[in-house]
């Protein structure tokens, strides 16, 4: 098949997922074409060595990349944001229907910021059928500051076109299928996918003596939250716990983010000596991290918007087979305890947190690595990359008409069979 990809982000931006089905659908035999920005995440400023031009066009083996110009002011404010939004959404539309008018289907990696480019290249292209891979739902957060609730009106009409105009729709967590559904799609075109990380780099590590002397300070159970410091995570609520206990573990904060200096202040407040922050890391760092250390801590907030997402960091310590603390409600929750892979409680509840904390020290080190093995084995068997590229490379014949479409029996019942597993 010719296949588009309409992507926000691309590598050499952290964007595994659109980046290795690309090069994935390539090496399948496919003739792949992605259409994405000049790299500019997480800082929101153009990277070095990279300058943006109307025409910048690689090529390799059965797959080319076509970067149009954005507004690089995405991480500075809602404003900021959108501009980078609709100016992508303009650039794409100039060249979509020269550079991907003739593909069999185009696959969407649908984030927020992709819903206004998609929508006018979805428009310019006609009848090319488009697979859509939901990662998020519009989130309504401070949407009454900043004008951001005029925005989050927009955004939500536009992706609700989208849902139904769509072929296929993949969705990234069960509880995903509702709210797009509920926004307009076919639910007889909504197909569960579950994303994968990157495996070249998230993969069972031995830890070194660095790793170890990092992470470690004495016998205690260590406990890793690695990742962004955010409003979306409520890391307020694990150090809390974490000050309960702290003879009997230890909490380690690998990562920054907007809310940092809260999260700082409430452990110096509570006098919290157990929990320690470590400067952000470099990817390739963190499976030694995560071996050093005896569980990854997985926190969502209690948020409508978020008990339909799965936070990628799940993805990533399941494939490093490390065992998993979730305080997260929805999907999270559900595929750590399906897949006893670790412990879970409700999200933004201390002290219940902290109940796990003090079970997770009490179990022996040989069932530990016992509930990392399991998740390692879902994940291989559910959420992993020739996986999902499996589901998702089906959902391209069928939007395309090169298959049957499954029943929705079919769908229904496969759905409730890898719930009840």
């Amino acid at each position: 098949m010719k296949i588009g990809i309409l992507s926000y982000h691309f590598p050499p931006e952290p964007a595994f997922i659109p980046g290795s089905l690309a090069e994935e659908l390539a090496a399948r035999g496919h003739e792949v074409r992605v259409l994405t920005g000049f790299p500019d995440y997480p800082g929101g400023h153009v990277y070095p060595g990279w300058r943006q031009r109307w025409y910048h066009e690689t090529h390799s083996q059965r797959l080319s990349v076509r970067r149009v110009p954005r507004y690089p002011g995405g991480a500075a404010s809602v404003g900021g944001r959108m501009a980078s939004y609709l100016s992508f959404a303009g650039s794409a539309g100039l060249v979509a229907r020269r550079f991907l008018g003739d593909v069999d289907a185009l696959y969407v990696f649908q984030l927020p910021a992709t819903t206004f480019a998609a929508a006018a290249v979805l428009r310019l292209l006609g009848r090319v059928p488009a697979v859509l891979h939901v990662q998020d739902v519009w989130a309504r957060d401070g949407a009454d500051e900043g004008g951001e609730g005029r925005w989050a009106a927009r955004m939500g009409s536009a992706m609700s076109r989208i849902y139904r105009t769509a072929a296929r729709i993949a969705v990234a967590a069960p509880s995903m299928r509702d709210l797009v559904v509920a926004a307009g799609a076919d639910p007889t075109r909504v197909r569960l996918v579950l994303n994968w990380t990157d495996e070249r780099i998230f993969h069972p590590a031995t830890p070194g003596a660095a790793a170890r002397q990092l992470v470690r300070r004495d016998g205690r159970c260590v406990v890793m939250h690695a990742g962004t410091i955010g409003a979306r995570q409520g890391l307020e609520t694990a150090v809390r716990a974490a000050a309960a206990l702290d003879r009997t573990m230890d909490l380690v904060l690998v990562g920054s983010g907007a809310a940092e200096r809260r999260v700082r202040g409430l452990a110096a407040e509570l006098g919290a000596e157990n929990v320690r922050f470590l400067e952000r890391r470099s990817p390739v760092d963190m499976p030694e991290l995560y071996a050093a250390a005896d569980y990854q801590l997985v926190m969502v907030r209690d948020l409508p918007e978020l008990r339909g997402t799965v936070p990628g960091k799940l993805q990533a310590a399941l494939s490093c087979a490390a065992p998993v603390i979730a305080s997260a409600g929805g999907d999270t929750a559900e595929l750590v305890e399906r897949a006893r892979a670790g412990l879970s409680c409700p999200p933004e509840d201390w002290a219940a947190l902290a109940d796990r904390f003090w079970l997770a020290a009490t179990i022996p080190p040989p069932t530990r690595t016992e509930m990392g093995r399991r998740g390692r084995a879902a994940y291989l068997r559910e959420m992993s990359l020739p996986a999902g590229v499996d589901q998702i490379e089906r959902l391209l014949h069928e939007a395309a008409g090169r298959v049957a479409q499954p029943s929705r029996n079919h769908e229904e019942n496969s759905l409730k069979g890898r719930q009840s597993q």
